[in-house]
This record gives C-alpha cells, sequence and structure tokens, in this order.
C-alpha cells in the first residue's frame, strides 16, 4: 500500500496471544527518529485472524487499532471531542466502502499540567481511540481508514498532504 508522505508506516512484532495469526503495524504522522512514536501523532494497527470465529468477533477476522495525538488543552476540554475522534473513525471507514460489524472502542481524552521541573512545559492535552471491529470485504479498504484516523487525530485532514500546517504548538506530554 502506499500511504500519504508525511505518514510513515512500519511492520512491527503482532502480539502473539490475541489469535493464531497476526499482522501490525506502526504509523507515525511526520516522524522524526526512525522507529520512535511521533510528537505528532501516532497509532497501531493489527490484523487478527482466528478460524474458531470467537464469538465476540462474529467472524474469523479482527481488526484493533489505536491512534493517539497530542491536542491544544482548549481542545482537550472539548466536552464532544471523545465523540468526535470515534466518528471520524466510523466516517474512514464508510468513505472508503470498508465494511465491518461488532464495533467497539473508547476514546479517552487526558489533560496535564506540568509541576517542578515540568513547570516550563505547561499545559498539554491528548487524545487516544483504542477500537475494535471485525473486517469483510478489502481488507486494504480499513488499513487506509486507520491511515486516516491518525492523521486527522494529529491535525492533517484529507487532501493537505504536502500543505502546511499551522497552528499553535502541539505538546507533546498527554
Amino acid at each position: 500500500m502506499t500511504f500519504r508522505s508525511d505518514f510513515a508506516v512500519r511492520e512491527i512484532p503482532a502480539p502473539a496471544t490475541l489469535a493464531p495469526d497476526a499482522f501490525a503495524v506502526a504509523g507515525d504522522v511526520r516522524p522524526g527518529e526512525a522507529g520512535a512514536d511521533s510528537e505528532f501523532g501516532t497509532g497501531r494497527f493489527v490484523l487478527l485472524h482466528d478460524p474458531a470465529e470467537p464469538d465476540a468477533w462474529d467472524g474469523a477476522w479482527r481488526i484493533v487499532c489505536f491512534a493517539q495525538a497530542p491536542l491544544e488543552p482548549e481542545i482537550g476540554t472539548d466536552p464532544l471531542l471523545a465523540e468526535v475522534a470515534w466518528s471520524w473513525l466510523l466516517d474512514a471507514l464508510d468513505a472508503r466502502g470498508a465494511s465491518y460489524h461488532a464495533a467497539s472502542g473508547t476514546a479517552t481524552k487526558t489533560l496535564s499540567r506540568g509541576f517542578g521541573g515540568l513547570a516550563d512545559e505547561g499545559d498539554g492535552a491528548q487524545i487516544e481511540l483504542r477500537a475494535s471491529w471485525s473486517p469483510s470485504g478489502d481488507l486494504a479498504a480499513h488499513l487506509d481508514a486507520w491511515a486516516e484516523l491518525v492523521c486527522m487525530l494529529a491535525g492533517l485532514p484529507p487532501g493537505s498532504e504536502g500543505i502546511a500546517v499551522f497552528g499553535a504548538q502541539r505538546m507533546t506530554r498527554g
């Protein structure tokens, strides 16, 4: 697959205990150091296969994903932030025709303030989405939707590739 140039994807070790077969990748928005989580946004995508078709999966395949990004503290206090993050995932899946069922997940927003030696870092905020669903159809569409989600959380909407994104400084703490 090909991803936007400001989103780097690499294969990572898949969890060995969730299913007999698994494949995993990590993705980073505007990565700095190779193999390290990006300060702008990062995520994980795990494709699981279990021919025993666990009841909770409602099928032999399951996708588990994670995406997180730092936010401006003012955005982190938005009472609808979690709902927006979840809707971005569903919108990305729907936009790519990625059929799915048995979706579940959590959206967590975190606010932080530094004290003592960390007081100079100021306030910070972060959004994190953990989700899973059972895919059907083209699995590549699901991976593409996850990549869009990570970029959206990091403030890079679809179609913004190669465009400088201006805004307040992102905090790396969360």
